[in-house]
């Protein structure tokens, strides 16, 4: 039905005849000529409709916005000085000799140039006009360029692309699961996967060799801007590797993805080891281009008549760091207020503060309302701290997890309020992960999945597994987790100990994981791999700020559709087949007058 593409439109055609269809983006009368702005997904095209051709005329005297049109005329300059430099077809129009409406269209819920004044809920409800923004669709075009450069990489690298199950078995993966009734077997479940993580190890074990696939994922668990329930995974595994060749293959991939989508060389990717990272930042995905950093000071304040800061400095799981903000002695009371609030949602108590106006001066050269406890000890912590006149020193005094958190996420905010960054991008390998952590039960519970390899043999997980480490990265840029993987583990015993530590007896690993243990008797390689989120690299790579912005049809905070209106009710019919019965629910109490 078309000739061209709107965007496609340039200099080249002048004097051509060309078709297009698409949508009318703004409708304008001038002086008896009327201009219309027809949108398509590659672009706008300015189309003129003169009195002359009537029937045409008449036909776009009644189009309104996102009218459907077809357009069939002759593509000329523009009038001298009526040119727009900033629309790649700003120099050419079309005149046109047919107008023909496909389709009209109600008024839409909001203007596509408005939509900032709308909120998110109206744009979710109605996202087939939200996706009609050429920033939305350049999003999603930059995706799905963005996967075709991944196949063709992976391709290359003698990758091949196997697809998994999405109806599987329920297994102890980190988050909940999804389940889906069966009808043929009544009272049994099968599981949404969270990963096709123990399908990806069957197949190295069935000699595939090298796997790919761009997997959708589904996890059952509480959101925020980086996280939906389902969502889409670019799952690598590959047999007879060790960390470096899997690192190697995978750095490369988004190096050359990089180069080839936004034009952009990215810098060194270093290795640091998770316990550095979270020495250093108070997080395990820090975000390099923020140059402040943590500093560990327990051992000054094990003596000081403060106890907010002795008690966590003298206990087994406590922790004092200090942050130093350079020039931060600016932040006013107020905005100091703010960042106590901020530090509370990660548990902390409060945020004990240094301001450094004029150092020499000693005592009096500082503020705070805490110095007074620190007499024995402050030129020491400005020295570690290597505090300057005009800086601001934050602390945070508790468990080390709440310390971590908390203070992790205000040097993240700092970076972001104060304009911190130092560079466009910060690349990273985090690596050298615990291979377990505590839990509330008082047992360990694996960092990542049981099948993560320890760096150590069996005889060393038995004597100590809460300091054993895993053969496990995860590769970071500015902030943000890209990918995580690790070398698997590939032989029963060590696999069958790991169960142990976790708890998890003979028959319950049986039960659970029994395909997996059995295929491993039959010579399992060493293998490894890693999956990237595909939505969070997207939202990188376009700037958005939350996976929600390139996810065609994305679900809300709360795991909701509010387009389709899902999640929704199954009819007394379809739970009757799948011998489901509802408990009822009570209704409520209705207070009369």
């Amino acid at each position: 039905m078309r000739s061209h593409y709107c965007g496609q439109l340039n200099e080249s055609l002048v004097d051509q005849q060309v078709t297009l269809c698409g949508w009318v983006h703004r409708r304008r009368d001038h002086g008896g000529v009327i201009f219309l702005d027809l949108r398509d997904r590659d672009g706008i095209a300015q189309v003129v409709v003169d009195p002359d051709t009537a029937q045409a005329f008449a036909t776009a005297d009644r189009a309104r916005n996102e009218y459907v049109l077809r357009i069939q005329g002759r593509v000329r300059l523009r009038p001298e000085g009526t040119e727009n430099p900033n629309m790649p077809t700003g120099m050419i129009e079309v005149l046109a000799k047919d107008v023909e409406v496909l389709n009209s269209a109600a008024t839409p819920p909001f203007q596509l140039d408005e939509h900032g004044k709308v909120g998110e809920e109206v744009r979710l409800k109605h996202r087939y006009i939200d996706l009609r923004r050429p920033e939305m669709i350049e999003k999603l075009r930059l995706r799905s360029r963005i996967s075709h450069q991944v196949r063709a990489f992976l391709e290359k690298e003698g990758f091949l692309d196997i697809e998994t199950p999405i109806l599987t078995r329920a297994t102890p993966e980190g988050a909940r699961d999804y389940l889906v009734p069966s009808r043929t077997y009544p009272g049994s479940f099968f599981a949404l996967p969270q990963s096709p993580q123990l399908f990806k190890q069957l197949l190295m074990v069935s000699g595939f060799d090298r796997y790919y696939q761009i997997a959708k994922c589904f996890r059952d668990e509480d959101l925020r801007a980086d996280r939906q329930p389902e969502f889409t995974q670019i799952d690598i595994e590959a047999s007879f590797i060790d960390e470096d060749a899997i690192m190697g293959i995978t750095e490369a991939m988004i190096r050359n993805l990089f180069q080839d989508v936004l034009d952009i060389d990215l810098p060194e990717f270093p290795r640091m080891p998770y316990a550095e990272a979270m020495s250093r930042f108070g997080s395990d995905k820090p975000d390099l281009r923020i140059p402040l950093e943590l500093t560990d000071i327990d051992d000054l304040m094990k003596d000081v008549d403060f106890k907010v800061f002795s008690g966590p400095a003298n206990a087994e799981d406590g922790r004092v760091a200090a942050l130093k903000v350079p020039g931060g002695a600016k932040l006013s009371r107020k905005e100091i207020d703010e960042y106590t609030k901020f530090v509370g949602i990660y548990g902390a108590r409060g945020l004990a503060w240094i301001k450094v106006n004029e150092r020499a001066k000693g005592l009096e050269g500082l503020q705070s309302p805490i110095v007074k406890f620190m007499e024995g000890v402050i030129e020491e912590l400005l020295d570690r701290v290597e505090a300057k006149d005009g800086d601001i020193i934050f602390f945070g005094a508790d468990k080390t997890r709440i310390v971590d958190e908390a203070l992790g996420a205000l040097r993240v905010k700092l970076g972001a309020d104060l304009d911190l960054y130092t560079q466009a991008w910060a690349p990273l390998w985090v690596v050298d992960f615990p291979m377990f952590e505590p839990d509330d039960k008082g047992g360990l519970t694996p960092l990542h999945h049981p099948f993560t390899a320890p760096s150590c043999d069996i005889d060393t997980l038995k004597a100590d597994p809460a300091k054993a480490l895993s053969r496990a990265y995860d590769m970071v840029l500015n902030g943000t987790e890209l990918g995580g993987g690790s070398i698997r583990i590939h032989d029963q015993a060590m696999q069958r100990e790991v169960f142990e530590v976790l708890g998890i007896g003979e028959a319950e690993a049986q039960e659970k994981f029994g395909f997996l243990l059995d295929a491993l008797k039959f010579g399992a390689p060493p293998h490894g791999g890693l999956a990237f989120g595909l939505d969070r690299l997207v939202m990188l790579m376009t700037g958005a700020n939350t996976i929600r912005e390139v996810i065609a049809f994305p679900k809300t905070q709360s795991a909701a559709c509010l387009m389709t209106d899902a999640p929704g009710e199954a009819s007394a019919e379809q739970l009757k087949e799948l011998n489901i019965r509802l408990r009822q629910r009570a209704k409520p109490e209705v207070s009369g007058e």
